[in-house]
């Protein structure tokens, strides 16, 4: 699967062939992400990634999840998707990291806004979710920025390598993507 954003940015399915470059990103960026992902320390070398990557195939041939490699000027720069699809209840809930090198750039605010055409408009989803760290601002500002609301904060919902964190909840109903997409 490939959705094309603009000529410099898209999304593909991650594969197995990306396995050294996704390490290598998340190797480069460890220190950055570490600060609010708790999977860094099970990250170690390759084959870590590439048990990850055999995970996020058999989650995309189940239809319970999709993960995504963010192409940037023909480079890996992250990783976006859902991280669940509930079909029962048509929900969703989006995840993604980005390296720091290639923030500053609007690309995942635009990865979001395409997420979310996908999850309403081709897999005919009524919510979509995404939970952030209190603290995280970056992450916290893309839901916001697309007009999310805010449903609330879920104390202690992940932790993180040393301590818990409380988690922000945003949704957004396939009606108010409707709007969003008006403006």
């Amino acid at each position: 699967m490939q959705i094309t954003i603009n000529p410099e940015l898209s999304l593909r399915t991650v594969e197995l062939e990306d396995a050294n470059a996704v390490f290598a990103l998340t190797d480069a960026s460890r220190a950055y992400l570490r600060e609010w992902l708790p999977w860094l320390d099970f990250t170690k070398e390759v084959a870590d990634t590439t048990a990850y990557i055999e995970g996020c195939i058999k989650g995309h041939e189940a239809k319970s999840s999709l993960s995504l490699a963010i192409i940037f000027r023909n480079e890996i720069v992250g990783i976006a998707g859902f991280n669940t699809i509930n079909h029962s209840n048509k929900i969703a809930a989006i995840g993604y990291w980005l390296s720091e090198g290639a923030q500053g750039h609007g690309i995942m605010t635009k990865t979001v806004l395409a997420l979310l055409q996908y999850a309403f408009e081709d897999l005919q989803l009524n919510k979509v979710e995404i939970r952030a760290a209190v603290g995280n601002a970056k992450s916290r500002a893309i839901p916001v920025r697309l007009g999310f609301t805010k449903e609330g904060t879920i104390r202690e919902a992940e932790w993180l390598y040393d301590h818990y964190v409380d988690h922000v909840a945003y949704g957004m109903l396939s009606n108010e993507w409707k709007l969003v997409k008006v403006k």
